[in-house]
């Protein structure tokens, strides 16, 4: 896949998809794009100063930027209508989850949602994983 398009989606305080944007631009330079996107504004900055390329905010940006998204990668919490505290509106998790993006979750939820098949891993090692998958989807090597 030539030059992918990354899409990083988070909210809250944006920390971890700080990480996320931290980790693929050590690895992978800048080889990729990588669309920031928050569900908040201190989200979105958080992310570009980790190095993002380009930033949004809000429903309608993410609605927008996804359909130019190769991968989409963030928390599962994404996929779900209100969570992080109602930061995710029933239009973004449905943008995210219909968008023909290949999509690299981290299984990271609320209380109420169990996942099973799924190691308790910590969040170092799941962002390991998380950033393996997107170098095999895109074609480059870790």
């Amino acid at each position: 896949m030539a030059s992918a398009r990354i899409m990083v989606v988070d909210g809250m305080g944006g920390r971890i998809g700080q990480e996320i944007v931290s980790r693929l631009r050590t690895v992978f330079g800048e080889d990729i794009e990588l669309l920031a996107v928050g569900t908040n504004s201190t989200a979105t900055a958080t992310m570009m100063k980790a190095g993002a390329n380009r930033g949004a905010t809000g429903e309608n940006a993410m609605r927008v930027t996804v359909r130019e998204a190769d991968v989409l990668i963030g928390p599962l919490s994404i996929l779900i209508p209100d969570s992080m505290m109602g930061e995710v509106t029933p239009l973004m998790a449905e943008a995210l989850a219909l968008s023909s993006a290949r999509k690299v979750l981290l299984p990271l939820t609320n209380p109420r949602i169990d996942l099973v098949g799924i190691t308790k891993s910590p969040l170092p090692h799941l962002m390991e994983e998380a950033i393996a998958l997107v170098a095999s989807i895109i074609g480059k090597e870790v």
